[in-house]
């Protein structure tokens, strides 16, 4: 019910309606690999992340993996087949141990058809998804492997100066846009230049502010 409440697409639910959200609802626990659904799958549920991280990627025919986003606490995904009725966009799969609550579309739309009013928030979720969207296309157009690299380890790190990359070498190249090789050939440019230090998947920013004027 706590986590919930702070879930934007929620927003001005009553505490009963919270209620009716958490009794429909299942929590469900996950290890490293598992999918919650793929590419394509039918849609009658959409997630909270409640502990560790889930990967929303896409696949190529040839298998190479494009991570669209990194899902941690309190993050909501697999929403958008209760607007359009298709099938899944992306895949969903947890990245280490997580937990994630499982909402049934069914529980939502009631709330909806009894207080339309309540639409606004969807409104809002789905303009922030567009903002996102068209962020990240000025971003491949605009940044090279070595920009996009720098604002994402920015965004991982959040407001902390020292903290660890949750995911493969592999993966943060899906989640850049390019190839491992040249991430790594970034991140070693910004070690060398120390504006970073690493050590295995731990890193310390030593100055921010070029990472930020690389990442624009």
């Amino acid at each position: 019910m706590s986590l919930l409440r702070t879930v934007e697409l929620f927003g001005g639910f009553s505490d009963d309606e919270h209620r009716r959200l958490a009794d429909a609802a299942d929590l469900m626990d996950l290890v490293r690999g598992d999918v919650l659904f793929t590419e394509g799958a039918e849609a009658d549920a959409c997630y909270v992340v409640t502990d560790g991280r889930i990967a929303i990627s896409n696949r190529s025919v040839d298998g190479r993996e494009s991570m669209v986003a990194l899902m941690e606490r309190g993050d909501l995904f697999g929403e958008m087949g209760l607007f359009d009725g298709l099938g899944r966009s992306a895949e969903a799969r947890a990245l280490e141990s997580s937990q994630a609550i499982r909402i049934p579309y069914e529980a939502l739309r009631a709330v909806w058809d009894d207080r339309p009013e309540l639409l606004w928030s969807v409104v809002g979720l789905l303009s922030q998804r567009i903002r996102s969207t068209d962020e990240a296309l000025a971003d491949a157009f605009f940044l090279d492997v070595t920009g996009r690299t720098a604002k994402h380890l920015l965004d991982l790190a959040g407001d902390r100066e020292e903290f660890e990359i949750p995911i493969t070498q592999e993966e943060l190249a899906g989640l850049v846009g390019a190839s491992r090789e040249r991430v790594n050939k970034a991140i070693a440019s910004f070690l060398k230049l120390g504006w970073i230090e690493q050590e295995d998947r731990n890193y310390r920013i030593l100055n921010r502010r070029e990472l930020e004027i690389r990442s624009t």
